[in-house]
C-alpha cells in the first residue's frame, strides 16, 4: 500500500476504535452469514451487495458457481441506509465478507482502513478480463486512491439535464445549449412561457452535486495541499458558485429542497419544471409516470459548462476484495466475472444500472435507448471526487452552505470562507498526520482536470 494511505489510516485509525469498543461485542451476532463457514469439500464465497442490486446479483452468483464448480456464493443482501454502518462493524470485528459493494465514494475511507485488496497486480494479470481502456476513465479513477487500485466498477452513475424539448422549441432552441450563458438565456426565455409561481430548472437545496458539479466544471481542485484544506473560496470554485446562486438569485431556480416538493414529476408534466438536473434512475421513472402525450416531450443532454459542454460527477459502485479474505483468489476471479460486459449490459436490463463497460453500452438495448445518449456522453466526461475518507462528511458542509446563499441568509463570500474554515477543522487531524517527520507528500488529489 502507498505511504499516502498508510498515513490516512493512521489518522482515521481513533474513530473506528472508538466504533469498536461501542459494536465489536455484537459483530457476529448482526453479521452472522460472515461467520459461517464453509461446507467440507466447497470454497464458499461471502459477497455484501446493498438494496436492488444485492437482489439481482443472486442469479449472477449462480452462474458464477456453475463456471466455478466446487464453489458457492453466499450473496447477503444489505439496505443502502445499513451498508456503511455494517461495513464499519464488521471492519472492527473482523467480519468483513471476501467482496463488497462500494459506494464509488467510499473507497477511499475503506482503503485508508486497510480494508481493501490492492488490486493492480492482478488486474495486470488478467487485463483481458478488466481492460481499463474499456472503463469511463473518470469513474475508474474513483477505484484509485494513491496510485492503487483498490476496485472495479460494477455500475455507473453521473448528472445529465432532463428538460421538456416542447417548451425549449418553444423558447427557440431546437436543441439544450452547450455553455452556461446559452443555458441561461433559454431558462430566462422558457421562464416567460410559463405560469407566475413556476421556474423553469429545478436544483433540491439539499442535494450538494449540482454546486460541486459547476464548481467542477471551473476547474475547482475542491481541496488544495494534497487534500489537508478546504480550496472553496478559490477563484475557480467561486466561479462555480457563483453561477449557481445566480439562477436562484434570478427565479430561474426554486429555493427548495426535495422534501419541498411534493411530486416533481407532476410539476414536471405541468410545465412548472422544465429542466432538472437528476441522474439515471430517473430515465425508467419518467417512461412509466409522464403520461403518453408526454412521451415524446421530455428527453437528456449533457450538462452545459462555462465555455461548451461541462463535465458531472463520478457514481455508483464498484467490487472490491477484502484485505483479510481467505479467499481472494476467488474472490477476483467473482469480481472480474461480474464485470464481464455481457453480463453488466443484462444487468441493466434487470436493474437500470448503466454499464461501467463501455463495450456493454453497444447492446440494442442501451445504444437504442435515446434517452441514454446523453449519459452516455456524459460519463465520458465524469470526474472523482477528492479521495479523502472525509469526503462524505465535506459535502454535507457544501451543501448546507449553499442552501444558505439561495435562501439569501448568507452572503458568497461569507459562505465560501465560513465552508473552508470548516473543511480546514474537518481536515486537521489529516494535516497533523502529513506533518510529522517520517509523513511524504501523498499524490495530489485527482479533480479540476478533465479526463
Amino acid at each position: 500500500m502507498a505511504r499516502g494511505a498508510l498515513l490516512t489510516r493512521a489518522s482515521y485509525a481513533p474513530r473506528v476504535r472508538r466504533f469498536a469498543r461501542a459494536t465489536a461485542g455484537v459483530v457476529c451476532a448482526v453479521l452472522s452469514g460472515s461467520c459461517a463457514h464453509a461446507n467440507a469439500g466447497t470454497a464458499e464465497l461471502n459477497v455484501w451487495a446493498f438494496g436492488a442490486e444485492g437482489e439481482a446479483l443472486g442469479p449472477m452468483a449462480r452462474d458464477f458457481e456453475r463456471a466455478n464448480p466446487g464453489v458457492h456464493v453466499r450473496v447477503q443482501q444489505i439496505p443502502w441506509t445499513a451498508a456503511h454502518e455494517k461495513l464499519l462493524t464488521a471492519f472492527v470485528g473482523g467480519a468483513l465478507p471476501d467482496v463488497a459493494q462500494l459506494g464509488n465514494t467510499w473507497i477511499p475511507e475503506f482503503a485508508a482502513l486497510g480494508a481493501l485488496e490492492p488490486l493492480d497486480a492482478l488486474a495486470a494479470r488478467d487485463s483481458a478480463l478488466v481492460p481499463q481502456g474499456d472503463f469511463f476513465p473518470g469513474v475508474w479513477a474513483t477505484n484509485v486512491v494513491d496510485s492503487v487500485l483498490y476496485g472495479v466498477p460494477w455500475y455507473v452513475d453521473t448528472r445529465v439535464l432532463y428538460y421538456r424539448k416542447d417548451l425549449l422549441r418553444s423558447a427557440g432552441y431546437e436543441t439544450l445549449p452547450t455553455t452556461w450563458a446559452a443555458w441561461r438565456d433559454a431558462l430566462s426565455k422558457v421562464r416567460k412561457l410559463q405560469p407566475p409561481g413556476a421556474f423553469p430548472a429545478l436544483m433540491p437545496l439539499d442535494e450538494w452535486a449540482q454546486p460541486i458539479i459547476f464548481g467542477l466544471q471551473e476547474g475547482a481542485p475542491l481541496l488544495r495541499d494534497h487534500g489537508t484544506h478546504g480550496d472553496f473560496r478559490g477563484a475557480r470554485f467561486r466561479r462555480g458558485f457563483e453561477f449557481y446562486v445566480s439562477l436562484f438569485r434570478d427565479s430561474l431556480a426554486p429555493p427548495l429542497a426535495n422534501t419541498q416538493i411534493s411530486n416533481v414529476y407532476q410539476e414536471f408534466e405541468a410545465g412548472r419544471i422544465a429542466m432538472w438536473i437528476t441522474g439515471p434512475w430517473n430515465v425508467g421513472q419518467f417512461k412509466t409516470r409522464l403520461p403518453a402525450s408526454l412521451q415524446n416531450s421530455w428527453g437528456t443532454a449533457p450538462l452545459p459548462g462555462p465555455d461548451s459542454s461541462g463535465v458531472s460527477i463520478a457514481g455508483g459502485s464498484s467490487f472490491s476484495v477484502m484485505q483479510r479474505s481467505p479467499s481472494k483468489d476467488i474472490g477476483w476471479r467473482f469480481v472480474t466475472f461480474v464485470s464481464d460486459p455481457a453480463r453488466q449490459a443484462r444487468f441493466y436490463e434487470q436493474t437500470g444500472d448503466l454499464p461501467a463497460r463501455r463495450s456493454a453500452w453497444e447492446t440494442p438495448a442501451l445504444a437504442h435507448d435515446v434517452h441514454l445518449t446523453a449519459f452516455r456522453e456524459q460519463l465520458g466526461r465524469v470526474m472523482p471526487m477528492p479521495q479523502v475518507p472525509e469526503w462524505e462528511l465535506i459535502v454535507t458542509r457544501v451543501a448546507q452552505a449553499a442552501e444558505r446563499v439561495a435562501r439569501g441568509r448568507q452572503s458568497v463570500d461569507d459562505a465560501l470562507n465560513g465552508l473552508d474554515t470548516e473543511v480546514d477543522a474537518i481536515l486537521e487531524k489529516r494535516r497533523w498526520m502529513l506533518s510529522q517527520p517520517h509523513a511524504v507528500a501523498t499524490v495530489p488529489v485527482r479533480t479540476g482536470t478533465q479526463p
